[in-house]
């Protein structure tokens, strides 16, 4: 019965550990009609927070992220498409405000460091191994042979 006991006390404490899945978005947003509700989701969880910066604005708590989520529900009330909202965005707050920016040339930066810095790093660690490989042991000279000797001579017990 004991393991038990432990067991079920195990799984209430991760549960009460376990992250919140609930997301930011505050009752008083919900749009009336679900498939609205859904579409403004959908952008919402594409377009970055510009307080946390690495949130999305459905999953922030901040209120310009509260404005946003807003704004969005907004635009979509006044009928326009999902491309031309997130284009409204952009337009206002620059590719910055997307979680994944497109690629062109003020993000090709961004975009091409990641596999720049893996090959810069594979090409580093190449010229390394070659140089640890192609640099000879030299031998020892006799001079050297008779001084090892007499050390190992030194530190055999007899």
């Amino acid at each position: 019965m004991t393991s038990l006991r432990r067991i079920l006390l195990l799984s209430i404490v991760l549960a009460g550990l376990a992250p919140s899945l609930a997301r930011a978005v505050q009752p008083d947003e919900v749009l009336p009609d679900p498939k609205l509700e859904a579409r403004a989701r959908a952008i919402s969880a594409g377009l970055r927070c510009l307080v946390c910066q690495n949130q999305s604005i459905d999953d922030s708590n901040a209120e310009l992220a509260r404005d946003l989520r807003l704004l969005v529900r907004e635009r979509l009330n006044l009928g326009e498409s999902d491309e031309q909202v997130g284009a409204f965005l952009v337009k206002r707050y620059g590719n910055f405000i997307l979680l994944k920016p497109p690629l062109d040339l003020d993000t090709a930066f961004l975009w091409g460091m990641p596999p720049l810095v893996l090959v810069a790093g594979g090409i580093a660690l190449l010229f390394g191994l070659r140089r640890l490989q192609s640099t000879p042991a030299t031998p020892l000279s006799q001079a050297e042979r008779n001084r090892l000797a007499a050390v190992l001579d030194a530190d055999t017990p007899q």
